[in-house]
């Protein structure tokens, strides 16, 4: 029976619960507050201000994109109001940059540009450098810079090419082709001297091109022009295949029944022009029968026999609408079909198990945005990183401040011009052979190497054009420059040597410098760096060919790209979205991939636009490059590949570029100086470590080629010397050591040492010369292998010198580990006694099943074996 008093006490709960419900339903209806920087919907819901009036409703009801929401915007004073409908607002440096970026155009409502008095105004309207007018290059669209010009002279102390082109003396008859028709190197123009030939610069496992380049000699007679001048497919024969083989264009041959395979096997990819698929019964308008034939869906349920079985005339689906019962268990669109039905889904859902709908999380797909990426209930939103901006009419992040620039290397020259070609001049003239390029913009100074000098320069930009003010770098030591980066927080430069085969650094001012990477390189050819993240990325174009990463301080390398890669010249990193962006001459294709290795795309494949391209840079959406086959500098949708543009023709072998803007080098710490320690204590080079966890070391040290680290890990030494044991930890040293001979080659061992007298050293010194005035300083006490530290032992001993404790360590762990060993081994004898000791059956009978299940023991005493009590069970009870 229930007590009447549990039932009073439940009413007050029950009461309780019904005022809550009443609550929340009250709430429920209450319009919600938005916060200050957010916008309130028309059904409540909360957006944030800066999607309003942006062309796409994220409010269900559309009241951000309505008129009155838009006219009632107002914009910020660094901000230009387009006006018309939606009133959009846009940075006021994006106004007059040659780019419509309002929805009506207003933006671009300008005056007439003003050139200035070092500029010559093409009749579009352009502005170009004086030195380009009458050159002979059509550096005006509609070539008004070659118009009316005078009969080309040159000055004395110039050289007179075939072409009416002017070179220095100098360059004449000095082995090198600087002349684009080649005549400062023709015999008749020597004056009966001879033209100084370079030594075959190729190696016997490479073709030396007409025009100067070194190829791997299995791309001669391959089919495709790897040489400017196309001598690697001079003389050569085409091969001829037998009649169950099928040849590609390029003269290869391949199996007979690889053609029309959906796969393509030749390199030109000829082996798939020209299939004709079967035809498939795809499609809405299509019926297939049960019996195999395909028909047009118009003739299902029409009452005629279309299909031999008779399968498209079903009596019972032809009158039945599947979707008036419970909308087909669909749990948004139930579509009713001739035969059966479907379920759909709306726009920013996909169907799964046949009947539900689930959101997309459009996100996943990295392209998706031109940055950052917000999933929204059947919808995304794109936006921003800081100091970009989305473009009204592109729907893309564009840069906010200074204006972006691209500089080229042009053989002779390095050019500088606006994205959009109104302002295109000369920055560094009269070079001989300039190859790479790369800048500091913080100090707004530009780097560049020079092959024919065999050195590295820098300048300030303003002053880059008098010679005078060029700064030597890098001059030995040094032999093939091909690529070079700035490390814009740390003030280091990287560069690459094909010929070394080697990847080294120095400081910018060039009086310390190292080589880091030398074992497994062969062609190493573009480089760039993260100085956030520690790591550089390469390309090597050698056998075999690939893209590598590697820290800064020349340690945890990776390679990223191995497959489906021929000829990888230039690569450049998007930092806002952490993908690189490189270039293969050979496939004539552009790519992308994460910093990672993953994600890999195909972007642009194209013989003619991509004929032998040689650097790539990124900016905003655009990706930019040089072909040195097209003399020209082309431009496309980094995403899509879409909308390619020459930007630049006309050129004289087109190399390297890099892209100016304060956002492509953005601020950061310098780890190095981040202590009270000045270069973070390291007598010679410091350099930042890649941050792969949070317990990474910020940096490490290094020394000359010639010297290693010390045992403090910041001063150098030797390579080979002895240390002396005369302290404290000398002695735990010796003890260590002897207690484990089989330490690692990059294991250091804590030592003692005299810290070296400081030397002021020549800037122009190589390693080696460095090496050695290091040495004569450094008191011979300490030993260490040469290699770099491995991340491991980085993280253990890269910054603080400390004394190994190991030896005490042993000392207590191993008695404890013992006892916990003899511990386990008296438990398992304790069991293995007991379970001798104790007996128990089991009985088949199902009477004795309910006592074997409980477990009951019969035990053993000194009186024999007894049972347990047994509780009597009254048969009464059961009946009940």
């Amino acid at each position: 029976m229930k007590h009447p008093k549990m039932t009073i006490n439940f009413i007050p709960l029950l009461l309780l619960v019904m005022s809550s419900c009443v609550y929340l339903t009250w709430a429920k209806s209450v319009p919600s507050t938005c916060l200050r920087n957010q916008f309130q919907c028309g059904d409540g819901s909360c957006i944030p201000h800066g999607w309003i009036c942006d062309g796409r409703a994220e409010c269900v009801d559309g009241s951000d994109e309505s008129e009155e929401t838009c006219k009632s915007k107002t914009c910020s004073p660094a901000h230009f109001a387009c006006g018309g409908r939606l009133n959009r607002c846009i940075p006021v440096d994006w106004k007059c940059d040659g780019q419509s970026d309002c929805e009506n155009g207003s933006d671009e409502d300008c005056p007439p540009q003003v050139c200035g008095d070092d500029q010559f105004q093409c009749r579009s309207g352009k502005c170009i450098s004086l030195t380009f007018v009458c050159d002979g290059d059509h550096d005006c669209e509609d070539e008004s810079d070659e118009e009316n010009c005078p009969a080309p002279t040159c000055d004395p102390n110039m050289f007179w090419c075939n072409n009416s082109e002017c070179i220095p003396k100098l360059w004449a008859c000095d082995g090198d082709t600087d002349c684009k028709d080649g005549s400062d190197e023709w015999p008749q123009n020597c004056d009966g001297q001879k033209s100084l030939k370079p030594p075959n610069p190729c190696s016997a496992q490479e073709f030396h091109c007409g025009s100067g380049e070194c190829i791997h000699m299995n791309w001669r007679c391959d089919g495709g022009f790897e040489c400017r001048d196309h001598s690697d497919e001079a003389d050569c024969v085409k091969p001829t295949c037998r009649p169950d083989q099928f040849q590609c264009d390029d003269g290869t041959c391949i199996r007979g029944n690889r053609q029309c395979d959906k796969e393509f096997d030749c390199r030109d990819r000829s082996d798939e022009v020209g299939c004709v698929n079967e035809t498939k019964c795809d499609g809405i308008n299509k019926f297939r029968c049960r019996s195999g034939e395909c028909i047009s869906i118009d003739k299902v349920c029409d009452k005629s026999k279309d299909c031999r079985d008779w399968s498209d005339e079903p009596l019972k689906e032809c009158a039945e609408n599947e979707c008036m019962n419970n909308n087909g268990h669909c749990s948004h669109i139930c579509n009713d079909l001739k035969i059966g039905y479907e379920c759909l889904c709306p726009s920013g859902f996909r169907l799964v198990e046949k009947t539900r709908c689930e959101d997309i999380d459009e996100c996943e797909d990295p392209d998706i945005c031109s940055q950052n990426c917000v999933n929204l209930e059947g919808s995304y939103k794109c936006e921003c990183t800081t100091g970009y901006e989305m473009d009204p009419s592109t729907q893309t992040c564009k840069a906010v401040g200074t204006v972006a620039y691209l500089f080229f290397t042009n053989r002779h020259e390095v050019r500088r011009m606006t994205l959009h070609g109104s302002d295109y001049k000369s920055l560094i003239p009269s070079l001989k052979n300039v190859v790479a390029l790369d800048m500091e913009i913080s100090e707004n100074k530009i780097y560049w190497s020079d092959l024919s000098q065999k050195k590295i320069y820098s300048a300030l930009m303003d002053k880059a054009g008098n010679s005078s003010h060029h700064i030597t770098v890098i001059e030995q030591e040094i032999q093939s420059p091909d690529g070079i980066a700035v490390d814009w927080v740390h003030g280091n430069i990287y560069w690459t040597d094909s010929v070394f085969s080697t990847i080294s650094v120095a400081n910018t001012g060039g009086l310390k410098r190292t080589t880091l990477f030398k074992d497994g390189l062969a062609k190493p050819r573009a480089i760039v760096v993260d100085p956030t993240s520690g790591f550089m990325y390469w390309t090597d174009w050698g056998t075999p060919a690939k893209i590598e990463k590697g820290g800064l301080n020349g340690v945890d390398r990776v390679p990223l790209v191995t497959d489906g890669i021929e000829w990888p010249n230039g690569i450049t990193l998007d930092l806002p979205n952490m993908r690189l962006y490189w270039v293969d001459s050979k496939l004539h294709s552009l790519s992308s991939v994460d910093t990672n290795g993953g994600n890999r795309r195909t972007i642009i494949v194209d013989q003619e636009k991509l004929a032998h391209p040689f650097a790539v840079t990124v900016f905003e959406d655009k990706v930019f490059w040089t072909d040195m086959e097209n003399e020209a500098i082309f431009s496309a949708n980094r995403l899509n590949g879409g909308d390619i543009v020459r930007v630049a023709e006309d050129l004289f072998s087109p190399e390297d570029l890099v892209l100016y803007h304060h956002l492509k080098q953005p601020k950061g710490l310098n780890r190095c100086e981040g202590s009270n320690v000045p270069n973070g204590g390291c007598e010679y080079l410091c350099l930042p470590a890649p941050q792969i966890t949070k317990h990474s070391p910020k940096y490490t040290c290094a020394c000359p080629d010639g010297l290693v680290l010390a045992s403090d890990m910041r001063n150098c030494i030797k390579g080979g010397e002895v240390p002396s044991v005369s302290t404290k930890a000398s002695m735990i040293l010796v003890s260590s050591t002897t207690t484990s001979s089989t330490t690692t080659s990059n294991r250091v061992s804590p030592t003692t040492k005299t810290i070296p007298q400081r030397t002021t050293r020549n800037p122009n010194l190589g390693t080696t010369e460095a090496a050695k005035q290091m040495s004569d300083t450094v008191i011979p006490n300490s030993t260490l292998h040469s290699e770099m530290l491995s991340q491991q032992v980085r993280n253990n001993a890269a910054v603080e010198d400390t004394t190994s404790k190991h030896p005490t360590a042993l000392y207590i762990v191993i008695p404890i580990v013992l006892l916990c060993l003899t511990a386990f081994g008296g438990y398992l004898l304790w069991k293995n006694w007991r379970l001798k000791n104790t007996h128990s059956i089991n009985f088949d009978n199902p009477v004795y099943q309910k006592t074997t299940e409980d477990e009951v023991h019969i035990c053993r005493s000194q009186d024999g074996y007894s049972y347990p009590s047994r509780q009597i069970v009254s048969m009464d009870d059961d009946i009940a």
